[in-house]
Order: C-alpha cells, then sequence, then structure tokens
C-alpha cells in the first residue's frame, strides 16, 4: 500500500474536519493548524516549530497528543515484525503437511518463510539438529516438483558443502541430485542458433552512453520547457527495440504485496505469503534459503552480502522502525530510505538551497530565462550539475517536482502527520545520531531508546522531514512501479498466465525525464532494480520520447472511452472473458476450442492497445502455449516468431519469455517429419 493504512487515513481526516471552520478551508485552515502548533506548513517546507511535539494541542477537538500517539501504536501492533523463535518450527510443520497433500506451491512459500537463522535459534530452544537438513531436503524435493531445477540443485549443494548428513539422508541427498538430473536432461531443448545475440534479431546491440545524461543512449538528448517540464526527445531516428535507457534505481523499496491464502482457517501465525517472503528486500531477487535480518523478521535476504550492505546504508536504522513504516504506507518508507542514502549533508545542502530559491522551484516559468540559454548542454536545466550533465543523483531525484499545488490539502495534512510520526519515533528510539551519520553501522546495531525525550522535533530531523515530506510528495507523479512477470493461478496449467506485478517501488531520476502518455513509444523492463527503457515503435529524430505510467491508468481511460458501449463485442470485459474461456478449454485438454476463444481475445487486445502492444505480445504468448500443447505445429511456429518478435521489443531477447519461446519452437523443430507433415 502507497498511502497509509485507512484508520490512520479516517483519524487524519477526522483531525482536519475538527479544524475550526471560521478559519477557512484550503491554504488558510492549514496555515490555522500549524499557528495551533498541530504541524508545520505543507507546502513544501517544515522549517517553522513543532512546538507540543507529535501533533500538539487540539484547541477544537480536545483529542490529547497521547491519544492520538496510542491510536498508531495500536495500529502499528497488526504488522508482525518483531521475531517470534517458536515461528520456525510451526512454519516447518505447516509446509510438511501441504507437501504430503501435493500441495507443492504451498508448501514452497510455507519453507519461504522459515530462515535460517530463525531455525537455529529454534534449535537453541531444543530442536534435533536434524531439523534443518530434512527441512532443505523437503524443500529441494519440492523445488523439484515445481520443475524449479537450478534452484533445487542450489539447495542439494548447500547440503552437500556444509551439512553434516547421516546415512539415511546421505542417500536420499543422493537420490534427489540423480532425480534432478534426469529431469534436467529430460527438459533440456537444444539451443537455437543466434540464441547469444543480443539485438531483437539476434545481432549485439551497439551502445553508446550519453555524455550528458547518465544511463541514456546517445540518440536522446535533455529538454526543457514551461509546459513540459524536462523531458526526452530523440537527437536522432530511433527503431523499434532499440535501447534508450538503463538504469539502477536510486532508491527501492519492497512493496508487501498481496498475500497468497494457502489454507483456511485462523491459525497462530499468518500461513499467507507475501513479496516480502519471496524476494531480497535489497536487490529483489527471488530467495531461495533467505538471510535474514538479525533484529526483526520482516526483513530477508538473499545473501549475507546483501543483509551487510542493507544494514550499513539504511536497514540498522529502519529495523527498529519496521511496523510503523509498514502502517504509515510504502511511500513514507521510500521518502526515509531516500533520506538515508543520500546522506544528511547532502539532504541539508539541498533544502537550504531550495529555501533560498523556493520562488523559482514553485513557479516552473520562473526558470525559463535562463533554461533558454543553457542550450543542448542543459547547463542550467534543474537537476543538472555544474557540469551541465544529468546524473542519476540525489540532487537530480530532489529537483523532482511534487506539484504542491496540485495536492488538496487533506492529502498535505496526512503526509504531514505521517512523516511527523516517523521522525518522532527516530528520536523516541534514539536514532537521530545515525540519521545525520554520526555513528557507525556497528554502533546502531542496538538502538538506544531516549529515556525523555524531547516534546519538539531537533533543528536536523526538521530538516530531515521537510525532505520526506518533499520525497512523499514527489512520488505521487515520479513514483515507478519495478514489475515482475508473476504467474496466475496455481501455475500446474497446460498454459501459464503470466502478467506483470508490482513488486516494489522506486525512484528513478533519469527514467523520471519521461513524460506520460497513454500511447506511449516505449516500453520499460526491469532486472531486480536496473530500468531498461526499450523503444516500443519508430520515434523520428525530433520526436519526444513518452512512457506509460501505470498500466492502470491506461486501463481505466480505455474503459471510461468504452462506457459508451458497455459489454459490446469488441469492450475489453468481452476480451477477459474469451481469454478466461480459452483458459478453460485449455485445461480440459481442448485445445482447437482454447484457440478459437483466444484468438477472439487478441483481436479485442489488438484493437484497444494495438497490434504491437505488451498486450497483445502477452496474449500471443498464451496461444503459442495452446498451438504447442495441440501439435499444431505450423500455426505454432508462425504464432511464436510473431510473438516473439512483439516480446523482443518490449523486454530484450533474453527474457524468461522470449526463452520459453525459443525452446518450444526448438522443441517443435525436432519432431519427426511425418508428424511435422501431417500438421
Amino acid at each position: 500500500m502507497a498511502l497509509p493504512v485507512a484508520e490512520w487515513q479516517a483519524r487524519t481526516a477526522r483531525l482536519w474536519a475538527a479544524l475550526d471552520p471560521r478559519c477557512g478551508s484550503g491554504w488558510r485552515r492549514l496555515r490555522f493548524a500549524t499557528r495551533c502548533g498541530w504541524v508545520a506548513t505543507c507546502s513544501g517546507r517544515l522549517d517553522q516549530a513543532i512546538p507540543n511535539g507529535f501533533l500538539g494541542a487540539d484547541p477544537v477537538s480536545h483529542r490529547s497528543e497521547e491519544e492520538e500517539e496510542a491510536a498508531l501504536v495500536s495500529l502499528c501492533r497488526r504488522a508482525r515484525t518483531d521475531k517470534e523463535p517458536q515461528a520456525a518450527s510451526w512454519y516447518r510443520e505447516q509446509g510438511n503437511r501441504e507437501f504430503k497433500r501435493g500441495q507443492y506451491q504451498a508448501a514452497l512459500r510455507l519453507y519461504s518463510k522459515v530462515c535460517l537463522e530463525d531455525i537455529a535459534r529454534a534449535e537453541s530452544r531444543g530442536y534435533p539438529d536434524r531439523l534443518l537438513p530434512k527441512l532443505l531436503l523437503r524443500k529441494a524435493e519440492c523445488l523439484l516438483c515445481l520443475g524449479r531445477l537450478q534452484e533445487a540443485q542450489d539447495v542439494l549443494g548447500v547440503l552437500e558443502r556444509k551439512t553434516a548428513l547421516d546415512g539415511v539422508m546421505t542417500t536420499h541427498l543422493t537420490r534427489l541430485k540423480k532425480l534432478s538430473q534426469l529431469k534436467a536432461e529430460k527438459e533440456r531443448c537444444p539451443q537455437p542458433a543466434g540464441e547469444a545475440g543480443g539485438g531483437v534479431q539476434g545481432e549485439p546491440e551497439i551502445w553508446e552512453e550519453n555524455s550528458r545524461i547518465s544511463g541514456a543512449s546517445s540518440s536522446l538528448r535533455l529538454s526543457f520547457d514551461a509546459e513540459r517540464g524536462r523531458h526526452l526527445v530523440a537527437s536522432q531516428d530511433i527503431v523499434p527495440g532499440q535501447s534508450l535507457v538503463k538504469e539502477e534505481a536510486f532508491v527501492s523499496v519492497l512493496c508487501p504485496g498481496e498475500s497468497v491464502p494457502l489454507q483456511d482457517g485462523v491459525t497462530a501465525w499468518d500461513t499467507r505469503a507475501t513479496n516480502a517472503d519471496l524476494y531480497c528486500h535489497r536487490c529483489l531477487r527471488q530467495l531461495l534459503a533467505s538471510v535474514p535480518c538479525q533484529g526483526c523478521s520482516y526483513a530477508k535476504y538473499c545473501s549475507q552480502d546483501c543483509a551487510d550492505v542493507a544494514w550499513q546504508q539504511y536497514h540498522g536504522t529502519e529495523c527498529s522502525l519496521g511496523a510503523l513504516l509498514l502502517t504509515l504506507g510504502v511511500f513514507c518508507h521510500v521518502a526515509l530510505r531516500t533520506v538515508l542514502l543520500a546522506g544528511f549533508a547532502e539532504v541539508s545542502r539541498l533544502v537550504a538551497w531550495s529555501h533560498r530559491g523556493d520562488k523559482d522551484l514553485q513557479n516552473p516559468k520562473a526558470g525559463c530565462k535562463a533554461l533558454s540559454d543553457a542550450g543542448a548542454g542543459g547547463r542550467g536545466i534543474p537537476g543538472c550539475g555544474s557540469n551541465g550533465r544529468y546524473q542519476s543523483s540525489y540532487q537530480a531525484l530532489f529537483h523532482l517536482l511534487p506539484h504542491a499545488e496540485q495536492h488538496s490539502p487533506e492529502h498535505k495534512f496526512l503526509c504531514t502527520l505521517s512523516v511527523v510520526a516517523v521522525c518522532k519515533q527516530l528520536q523516541t528510539a534514539g536514532l537521530e545520531a545515525a540519521v545525520l551519520n554520526q555513528e557507525s553501522p556497528q554502533q546502531r546495531s542496538i538502538p538506544k531508546t531516549c529515556e525523555k525525550p524531547s516534546a519538539e522535533l531537533s533543528p536536523e530531523l526538521k530538516t530531515v522531514a521537510e525532505a520526506m515530506l518533499r520525497h512523499v510528495l514527489q512520488l505521487q507523479c515520479n513514483a515507478q512501479a519495478i514489475t515482475v512477470m508473476q504467474e496466475l493461478g496455481p501455475g500446474d496449467g497446460a498454459v501459464v498466465d503470466k502478467k506483470p506485478v508490482r513488486l516494489a517501488t522506486a525512484f528513478f531520476p533519469v527514467l523520471s525525464l519521461l513524460n506520460h502518455s497513454c500511447c506511449p513509444n516505449t516500453s520499460v523492463s526491469f532486472s531486480g532494480t536496473a530500468a531498461t527503457v526499450r523503444a516500443s515503435q519508430p520515434i523520428s529524430s525530433g520526436q519526444e520520447v513518452l512512457h506509460c505510467y501505470d498500466q492502470a491508468i491506461k486501463m481505466l481511460l480505455k474503459c471510461q472511452m468504452d462506457a459508451g458501449t458497455f459489454l459490446s463485442p469488441e469492450h475489453l470485459l468481452m476480451g477477459e472473458l474469451e481469454d478466461h474461456l480459452a483458459q478453460v478449454y485449455a485445461t480440459l485438454g481442448k485445445w482447437q476450442e482454447a484457440a478459437r476463444h483466444l484468438k477472439k481475445s487478441i483481436e479485442i487486445v489488438e484493437m484497444h492497445h494495438g497490434p504491437l502492444s505488451v498486450e497483445t505480445g502477452h496474449e500471443l504468448f498464451k496461444l503459442a502455449q495452446i498451438l504447442f500443447n495441440g501439435f499444431a505445429v505450423s500455426e505454432a511456429l508462425s504464432t511464436i516468431q510473431r510473438a516473439e518478435g512483439i516480446l523482443s521489443v518490449h523486454f530484450g531477447p533474453q527474457s524468461a519469455q522470449i526463452q520459453e519461446l525459443q525452446e518450444m519452437k526448438a522443441c517443435l523443430s525436432e519432431l519427426p517429419r511425418n508428424i511435422l507433415q501431417r500438421t
């Protein structure tokens, strides 16, 4: 959830409504709240004092500061982030039960909740020494049943190298290793020719980085005007599939995601798995045997290196705030982590600069005169360095527009209270020195709670709060969803339906230069925390490079356009219905019927999104699977070729879907000639 939980939003809404209506509405009302000691101004600066602490005295509703803080503490208790050593044994037992029932996906998710160090803690409480080997053997067998061979082999390798096994388990390990080798040999198809190529047509891609924009292609230039702000323009003709931006996120925070229910009934611990259980909280790799945080049960990492780097850069400060950050939403979490990664010196420098240049920041037109003299070099464009180079840096991020005037006062009130709550907790937990970079990571290993925290934030924490508020407001229109292709449904059918789902929320300073369009000419794909922008259609020299910020926005606008023809044969919902019917027939093994319905779905998708859109590519990928399973070889090969051409443009030739299509094509090509002639 990007914003705070609904209960906190409701409380702040009631607090806002309780302000004396005589003070007016909008900004006048917000300034009245400031004078009453509630919060500092929400116009983008928090440089005024907060004399009464978190909220201060409420002269209107008579709610005390203690009541509001107690309410927030109560909400935080719902997010369980403390260590619970006995949970490891419980999750193991539930995983074993699901495994025996043949529910391998459910078992794997339960096993993923049991971290190696949590099991070690359970052992110290009297559990047998053979617990860990048995658990890892079960997990390896589960991965084998799911066809995830490399992950299973990795687990078996860990067992063989680091774990002492008795005779029975050694025999079982040998059997599993042999089974994994046989499965790998059976399922391995010949590698298609030219697979190693980097371009869409199998040719290596030529990448020349822009000398003025870090991570951008030399085929782009940075431009600025009062209407569109900073934006990227093609400096030469661009072909579909050409890489335009390759950028590592300045900051990213894993979204907890929607829970996946594994079984019915109320249990002592939650048996649902979320992104927080399945992906590394730093690099976003899928977890195998996770390395947990030493201080909380929420953060998990793919390796000890990731855990150490995360602790040093930000988690050493965030660890004790886990429940609060989950309660206040991902945007608050991203804002805090941004400040921690930037360092207080850089944050305070830019906040002080924003005070001197506040008028120009709030009025984009004020900078047009200087920018008009900048030329192509970019000198003078907000976010550029003194050398005129635009880098993926905190300075560039800080200059992303917060669009404060477009946010309602009520929303700013919510954001400000949430930010102040985080800063008050930093002060109460004795973490202020860590935030100000006055302590080393080793010194902050155990947070020290202040015995008598000040009722007022220190000047330094007010600077932190001001920067955080700016970033929360920036995220409303500059946040980038890092997506990953995930299977929908149980994943055990003949046709695998994959769609991109939000995995994390991030700041990409260069990617944020792309303006939004519901008819974009680029597509964005992700590998961990790295984004790659590719041209999805020809872009002429001088044409602006555009990106669709959110497919949900695109779908909403499409549905609004379809409002007059609701449930007409061309409506998107009819396309979804045909898609579901295709899934049903595929499950029954009726491949021709499944293909017929999916082709109808593709016609509707093409009508709404275009024949070369990523949506059409995903549908063609499913059609290729259906035709492959139905041995419609000729049609399957032509569909694979078309899907490969579209998806290569959007995701590159090395994406998982492209690899699957190439494997299907290779397997079809190896069929006996008499079968090929019949089809």
